[in-house]
């Protein structure tokens, strides 16, 4: 058995991370383990080793941390408890419906604290279609392979009498039964920390190709023998084989939101008679269509696994939450009404991050996709009245704003989710009228914000600047869309004026946004370095710049572009000082900000990650070039420590992905990406309409990081941006490298990208 074992690890080191004749072998660049080395209280990515097909339902991950600890895997731990099924979308928001699988040997033990074993990482192989770790304590090694509901496990024990199989349903209620003679064994679990109805199930069926020498059934804790059947709080099964040395068990998994039978027949879609390795060649084929979808070129190999890393990053969520039913029609399992509905399904996101850069890759790369987004999206507002603007797996009250707006309005203008369009803009408008059953769905404060056009600081509504300037941005997304399809021109004024309503909550005697009272009244006393308050997780330095769709505006409340660059300026040069009297500890975001050593720039969370793009609207693109660039060589890399804060479903990567390409979306639902300085010689964007756009700097390196001419399709550019439509009609954009800055370039105001204000001027 030791050939076989041996021979299929090299089979597997030729096609596991997948190549065909026509793709390149994209997939060997990512490393999952990215941004994994994290904890509560310093993240560097927050993340986990996420074993998965892109925007799969089901997601597995090596479990280091007992169940419930949102950190689940953390590179720093040297032992493993369980290989997990899991759906979390945040250590912050936690999982559901997970259970796991273990494999042991010798010792008859169900406790996640007593079953661990050492591990190394020298023995794991981790990548998004094939996982390997070897379990020292047990002398076992587990393999695993997904598709988008299912999977195969392949463990390979030592010889003993003694080979257990440990499935765990988890804490707050579980079921497990086991068929001897059908080698099968089903069940489901209930866990979550929210946002389920009173039915919610996962259920899971699980087939092996070995004979069951003995069952024990698991309840509460307790090892009982000969019990095939537990429903409990914590139920759990130990299937014990008799193995020779190196011989594989093979398993057999899927599971359902929606029933046991249709966990069967997602078994049999996904899996049916497939080995293991056909299923982790298919996996990486699926992998590598999707990141050759972006070819970049002339970078070190550090750069390539940074950048299809976050591109991986960007393609778990949010998460496929439908099912294919016995006539083939895609229905889900609704968390918003406990009801088996027809269409798709989307779940675990937080708009309040993925609006920013996530959706608008979407809508340039993934239009497809996104498309089924909005149907779920629309979908989401039929069955439960409100949209998700934080989902996991139904609304969870977490974050401000109501950018759903945003992510309907961009998708719509780019081309994207037109089929259910009119019932996604009665469920936009809805939210700027009411606050909904969560402080996160619709908008909290939104009499106040419609009446006075700001949230007041007095009236106990928390980080309510952050909500006005959210809102007031997401009218402007509002306003776009309503021109566009046609709505009446009093509704068309009323989100134009609201669009404005930033101004009412900056101070221009200090050139900050600040808390505004009731009567009218600034705030005070005023620190620009306090965080939480009026804002959220993030203070005035962060939030000034939350103007994305009127930086012109923002520059004249400033007084011109000579102050406008000045405070930019002072951003990156000023001490990283901060008051969390608000939080009452220093919360991570703020350490994150500390060691970054850049001032009070905190590219960790997102309010402030565009901010760098905005001297492209004051006539000093120059310094865009050198920031983004820099924040690229110093903020990210392909180690486990490798990004700077929270992930956030894709946010932070997603950025890596845009700025890399030289460019970035400020204002989601305008039709421009603001330029900045690729990071590549060659970059090769093939689009979904068949057409390619290139992006190419041969004279590119770390030195020479400035832009000192462009062409675009072999004409003379001097523009700070890229308009939509050039990109998708397919072209090149050539860009001359520098290693001084081109001062004349960019300059004058028509190179200046979109404003409100000068829409409003012509």
């Amino acid at each position: 058995m030791k050939k076989i074992l041996t021979s299929s690890l090299v089979f597997l080191s030729v096609i596991a991370f997948g190549q065909t004749a026509k793709q390149e072998n994209l997939l060997q660049y990512v490393n999952p383990l990215v941004g994994s080395d994290s904890r509560f209280d310093f993240s560097n990515g927050n993340t986990y080793p996420a074993i998965a097909l892109p925007w799969g339902m089901n997601f597995w991950t090596p479990q280091t941390n007992k169940m419930g600890d949102g950190w689940c895997y953390q590179y720093a731990s040297n032992k493993i408890r369980g290989f997990k099924q899991t759906h979390q979308p945040s250590p912050w928001i936690n999982d559901y419906g997970a259970f796991s699988i273990f494999a042991t040997t010798e010792k008859l033990v169900f406790d996640e604290n007593k079953r661990e074993s050492w591990f190394s990482h020298k023995a794991e192989i981790s990548k998004p279609n094939y996982y390997r770790n070897y379990l020292s304590d047990y002398n076992t090694t587990v393999e695993i392979t997904p598709t988008d509901r299912a999977a195969r496990f392949r463990i390979t024990y030592p010889q003993t009498e003694k080979a257990y199989l440990i499935i765990d349903g988890f804490f707050k209620n579980s079921m497990v039964k086991v068929f001897p003679k059908e080698r099968k064994i089903v069940g489901y679990a209930r866990n979550s920390s929210g946002g389920v109805p009173d039915n919610f199930k996962n259920y899971f069926v699980i087939y092996v190709d070995k004979d069951f020498e003995e069952v024990f059934g698991v309840k509460d804790g307790e090892i009982q023998v000969n019990v095939l059947e537990v429903e409990s709080k914590h139920a759990g099964s130990i299937i014990r084989f008799k193995t020779k040395t190196d011989e594989q068990v093979n398993l057999k998994i899927a599971s359902s939101f929606i029933s046991a039978e249709q966990a069967e027949l997602n078994l049999q879609n996904e899996i049916g008679n497939q080995t293991f390795d056909q299923i982790v060649e298919k996996g990486a084929n699926t992998w590598n269509s999707q990141l050759n979808r972006i070819k970049v070129e002339g970078g070190s190999v550090d750069e390539m696994r940074t950048f299809y890393t976050a591109l991986y990053h960007t393609m778990l969520f949010p998460r496929k939450f439908y099912e294919i039913g016995k006539d083939n029609k895609i229905v889900h399992y609704s968390p918003y009404n406990g009801k088996v509905e027809s269409g798709y399904m989307f779940t675990d996101n937080g708009f309040w991050d993925t609006f920013r850069a996530v959706f608008p890759l979407f809508n340039l790369m993934f239009p497809e996709m996104n498309n089924q987004i909005m149907e779920g999206l629309a979908n989401t507002y039929k069955e439960g009245g409100w949209l998700p603007e934080w989902a996991s797996p139904g609304h969870r009250d977490c974050m401000v704003g109501s950018n759903s707006a945003s992510i309907i309005s961009d998708a719509y203008l780019k081309g994207v989710g037109r089929n259910n369009i009119e019932t996604l803009y009665e469920a936009i408008t809805k939210n700027t009228k009411n606050e909904g059953p969560l402080s996160s769905v619709g908008r909290l404060g939104a009499k106040y914000y419609n009446d006075l056009g700001y949230v007041p600081y007095d009236v106990g509504i928390n980080e309510n600047t952050a909500r006005t300037l959210e809102y007031a941005y997401d009218d402007f997304t509002i306003w776009k869309l309503a021109k566009s399809l046609n709505k009446p021109q009093s509704e068309i004024d009323l989100y134009a004026k609201r669009a404005q309503n930033y101004r009412n909550v900056f101070d221009k005697s200090i050139n900050f946004v600040r808390g505004k009272n009731k009567d009218g009244s600034f705030q005070s006393p005023f620190r620009p370095d306090k965080w939480g308050d009026a804002f959220t997780e993030g203070c005035s330095w962060h939030w000034t710049w939350c103007v994305f769709h009127d930086v012109q505006g923002l520059v004249d409340l400033m007084g011109g572009k000579k102050n406008f660059v000045s405070k930019l300026d002072s951003v990156f040069t000023a001490p990283p000082t901060f008051d969390y009297s608000y939080y009452s500890i220093q919360i991570h975001e703020i350490t994150e900000m500390l060691v970054m050593n850049m001032g009070q720039y905190a590219h960790g969370n997102q309010p402030i990650q565009h901010m760098p793009y905005l001297y492209n609207y004051a006539g000093e693109p120059w310094k865009t070039q050198y920031h983004v660039r820099n924040i690229m060589k110093k903020l990210y890399s392909a180690n486990p420590d490798g990004l700077c804060g929270d992930e956030d479903n894709g946010q932070t990567s997603a950025w890596y992905v845009f700025s890399a390409l030289g460019m970035y979306p400020v204002a989601p639902a305008t039709d421009q990406y603001v330029l900045g300085s690729p990071l590549f010689k060659k970059a090769t964007i093939s689009l979904q309409n068949g057409k390619t756009f290139t992006i190419v700097a041969p004279e590119n390196n770390a030195n020479n990081l400035y832009v000192s001419s462009s062409k675009l399709n072999n004409v003379g550019y001097t523009k700070n941006f890229l308009n939509y439509a050039d990109v998708m009609k397919g072209g090149t954009l050539n860009l001359m490298m520098s290693s001084k800055p081109n001062k004349t370039k960019g300059v004058t105001d028509s190179d200046f990208p979109y404003s409100m204000t000068n829409e409003l001027k012509k």
